[in-house]
């Protein structure tokens, strides 16, 4: 049975009982404890958590999900993927643990002629929380199985929470024995409260099924919480990994040799020359290739692009790891042309978006490689640097400090090091290595542990949005003054029943015309007035859980209280301001995908009073050229006065229009859709101008880098970008009136001045450097004899590091030939100490040394250096003390040359 069979087979089953099938959401969703979807029921946490009442009591879902907290242990074993797909079943305070049973039960045994799994019963085995006896009894109930046939396990393995407050609950798994060839025999009584792990092969989950029962008031550890009392609603939350059914179902030995997955070994093996199953090290490596493939390509599909930080970071992780494991399987090319598309076979059988968006897709994915093998280029110089300096001082380990610095600073991948230093002879001190990886995993756990919690506590809002019982409606698209009635006050602390003058809290009215920010859109400002006289300012506006828009208020005098009638007002200005805005963005979207392809996909905006910033794909800078055709594209729209209209329609019928939808945002079944004519149309909930016109005149800034693959647009419109182009018409004339030519010669014309001034600059230095040097002469022939020695000690101040090796080198050239000779020059400019000593070969003979003598200077100056014997420099900050290095000079050459 193939994946795409289980996971029809899978919402069928649950939709045929009453539940609504959910799409997946994005791997990207705003919530800040996790970087990625992790789980199921995340998308559905709102609910769980009372923050929003769901629209439906039973729902059923395939999630993609994305786990990252052991990236450097996939492939290792076979039960885990970065990438994967849960299957789940939700009941929102409808059935509950005898019905969850009874549906996952049927699923798995039903006969596959009869649209089940036709897993054998007699190797399923339920596991229970061991402090659970009503889930023994209903497991017997519903399967018919004897007790014996029922594991009783403990917190740590049937126990759920979210890791903070909030709700939890036992869980059962319904487990299936391999057989004797992935384990020990077992005494099923005797197992518990954990888990074997020699057992964990042979007792392999498949599906858990929690039973959200409990409401947690402290929760220390998996096993250690304390609970506070039962939920008013109680829930269930299942999960059945699709990837372990699958590889079951297919008559596989692990996830990795699944039909989605296994076809990316089945390439890796043809350009590798290595075969899967042959060499345990090997093994691991083309599991590795097939899973990070497969994540990468459904990252950057759902908007990530690789970077140095957060989600951009673990993308990139994932596709050097990548291309590491190809090279060490012996493949030198680029590997993601190769790879990528295969991928892209089987999981666009599913996610057919990978298809439609695939030139952006691989476009991301193919830069990342080409910029990491260059990586690998300048890694191996710097390895090669280190092992030299390393064997100069007879050393044979590659301190750990160093390969950290490798692998975090440049991004060499450790097993390079271990490979390329064996092969030179040379150890690694991987124990130094780890323990800076793992305090660096530390940081990082600790800063999330830190995070965990932040979650917005939403109690507040549901409780006044409980009270209103229907959701705020926004008036905003159609007016900026409106009346509405004060429905609730939440402070710090909580709903409140009044605030005073002076008093920062939020104002929850059931109807405003206030703009909530989203969609890259700020949100409105402006004053509410009160039926008893009271008036707050509006410093910003938020909507903290669906159906709630928050009024971030000061208030200014009075007493607000609930009940109280009020209206409320808009600052006009600012939002015609803020619309335009948004409006040219969407205009500045189309004009860059007819210029650049439709790659060149929104990554991410801002929309403030008469300026915006527009994030988007594209794989190095854009030209001067098409910052220029797309600004006199969309001025040309200006002036064409195209309507701007908004319609409500379905997803379907917003695609099938046309409309783009952006990464990132949440869409519900039905959209609105903001179109500037027949020309540009998105998916879109924020405000506009009434017309192209309204805009009066958009100026591109300039655009810059912001990550890998991602550039961003600065840009202003209306009357910001009139006074800009105003400011930059008077200086133009100021530069024309001063140079006496026409504007459209000033670029001539200042090339020829800056021309003028470049050949001037070159003759300065030209004659500086023969003054220089004029004095290298009378230098050499005032050298001082110290023993046998000729030495040249000369402070040069004003010079820099490249006069002063210069002038030593001369020096040292002029000085007679066959006699042992020195000179060392130290020059001071702007602050920075530059010291140059060159010794010749009669000098070196009696062993002295330019490099020697460097280092012995070096702490006088404040600083440091090195090189070879005969020729040495470095630099320090402390001019105050150039005679004393000078001085030392001459006492190391008397030491050493027996002077």
């Amino acid at each position: 049975m193939d994946t795409a069979e289980i996971r029809r087979r899978f919402v069928a089953h649950f939709e045929s009982h009453g539940h609504t099938p959910v799409p997946s959401a994005s791997l990207l969703l705003d919530d800040p404890n996790l970087l990625f979807v992790n789980a199921g029921m995340v998308p559905f946490k709102p609910y769980f958590l009372g923050q929003e009442t769901p629209p439906y009591a039973r729902a059923t879902s395939v999630q993609k999900c994305v786990r990252t907290a052991d990236i450097e242990d996939v492939g290792k074993t076979t039960r885990h993927n970065t990438f994967f797909e849960m299957c789940g079943n939700f009941s929102f305070g409808d059935y509950f643990k005898e019905g969850a049973i009874e549906l996952a039960w049927e699923l798995v045994t039903k006969p596959v002629t009869d649209g089940g799994f036709g897993l054998p019963e007699g190797r399923l085995y339920p596991s229970v929380y061991d402090a659970d006896p009503e889930a023994v009894e209903l497991w017997k109930k519903v399967t018919g199985l004897p007790d014996e046939r029922i594991l009783r396990l403990g917190k740590k393995e049937n126990y759920w929470s979210m890791g903070v407050p909030g709700p939890g609950g036992p869980c059962s798994e319904i487990l299936i024995d391999r057989g004797p060839a992935y384990g020990p025999d077992f005494d099923p009584t005797a197992l518990g409260p954990d888990m074997p792990v020699d057992l964990e092969d042979r007792l392999l989950e498949i599906w858990n099924l929690v039973f959200m029962q409990d409401s947690l008031s402290a929760v220390r550890s998996k096993s250690d919480f304390d609970i506070a009392g039962s939920l008013p609603k109680k829930n269930i939350d299942t999960g059945m990994g699709l990837e372990r059914v699958a590889f079951l179902l297919q008559d596989k030995e692990n996830n990795y040799e699944i039909d989605v997955l296994y076809p990316v070994i089945e390439k890796a093996e043809a350009l590798t020359g290595r075969r899967y199953g042959a060499d345990h090290e090997d093994d691991v490596r083309f599991r590795v290739v097939t899973d990070h493939v497969r994540s990468s390509m459904m990252l950057i599909a759902d908007g990530v692009t690789p970077g140095n930080e957060a989600r951009g970071y673990v993308l990139r992780r994932l596709l050097r790891r990548v291309v590491r494991s190809m090279r060490l399987l012996g493949y030198e090319d680029p590997a993601l042309p190769e790879l990528l598309p295969v991928s892209r076979d089987k999981m666009g059988e599913t996610y057919t978006a990978l298809h439609q968006d695939w030139e952006r897709i691989s476009t991301v994915a193919y830069a990342e490689e080409h910029a990491f093998r260059q990586t690998l280029r300048a890694g191996t110089t710097i390895f090669d640097q280190a092992t030299a300096a390393l064997k100069k001082t007879g050393g044979t380990t590659l301190p750990g400090d160093q390969a950290f610095a490798l692998h975090d600073t440049y991004g060499f991948p450790i097993d390079l090091t271990l490979e390329m230093a064996s092969e030179q002879g040379l150890a690694v001190d991987e124990a130094g290595f780890r323990r800076l990886m793992d305090e660096q995993r530390q940081r990082a756990k600790d800063d999330a542990k830190s995070k965990k919690g932040q979650h917005r506590d939403a109690s507040a809002y549901r409780e006044v949005a409980d009270a209103m019982g229907a959701p705020v409606v926004f008036t905003g698209y159609d007016s900026v003054v409106d009346e509405g009635s004060v429905r609730g006050i939440v402070a710090a602390g909580g709903v409140v029943r009044a605030a005073g003058p002076g008093e920062l809290v939020e104002l929850v009215l059931d109807r405003t015309p206030f703009y909530a920010e989203g969609g890259g859109q700020l949100a409105d400002q402006g004053v509410i007035e009160l039926e008893n006289g009271a008036r707050v300012e509006v410093l910003d506006v938020q909507s903290p859980v669906t159906g709630v828009v928050a009024h971030h208020v000061r208030v200014l005098e009075g007493e607000v209280t609930p009940g109280l009638a009020a209206q409320l007002r808009v600052d006009v200005e600012r939002r015609r301001s803020i619309s335009r805005a948004h409006t040219a963005t969407h205009m500045v979207h189309k004009a860059f995908r007819e210029a650049l392809g439709e790659t060149a996909t929104q990554a991410g905006s801002e929309n403030a009073p008469g300026r915006f910033r527009f994030d988007f794909s594209a794989t190095g800078a854009v030209p001067a050229s098409v910052m220029a055709d797309v600004e006199a594209r969309v001025n040309d729209v200006v002036l064409d006065d195209l309507a701007v209209h908004a319609e409500i329609m379905t997803q379907k019928e917003a695609v099938a229009s046309g409309a783009m939808a952006l990464f990132g945002e949440k869409y519900g079944d039905r959209v609105r859709v903001v179109s500037v004519g027949d020309w540009a149309r998105e998916l879109c909930g924020g405000t506009h101008a009434g017309s192209s016109g309204k805009l009066g005149v958009i100026k591109l800034l300039g655009e810059s880098s912001i990550g890998s693959g991602v550039r961003r647009v600065e840009a202003l419109v209306g009357s910001d970008a009139y006074r800009f182009l105003a400011r930059e018409h008077v200086l133009v004339n100021q530069l024309s009136e001063t140079l006496k030519v026409r504007p459209e010669q000033l670029p001539e014309r200042v090339s020829d001045i800056v021309e003028k001034l470049r050949a001037a600059e070159k003759e300065i230095e030209k004659v500086r450097v023969q003054h220089l040097l004029a004095a290298a002469g009378e230098l050499a022939a005032g050298a001082t004899r110290v023993g046998p020695v000729l030495l040249v000690a000369h402070r040069a101040d004003g010079a820099g590091g490249g006069d002063v090796r210069a002038l030593a080198l001369d020096v040292r050239g002029r000085l007679p030939q066959g006699e042992p000779g020195v000179a060392v020059v130290i020059g001071a400019l702007d602050g920075k100490v530059s010291v140059v000593a060159a010794v010749n070969d009669e000098a070196r003979a009696r062993g002295l040394s330019a490099n020697g003598l460097v280092r012995a200077v070096g702490p006088l100056v404040g600083g440091k250096g090195g090189g070879k014997d005969d020729v040495a420099q470095g630099g320090g900050t402390d001019a105050s003390r150039i005679d004393e290095a000078l001085a030392l000079v001459e006492t190391e050459v008397g030491r050493v040359a027996g002077g």
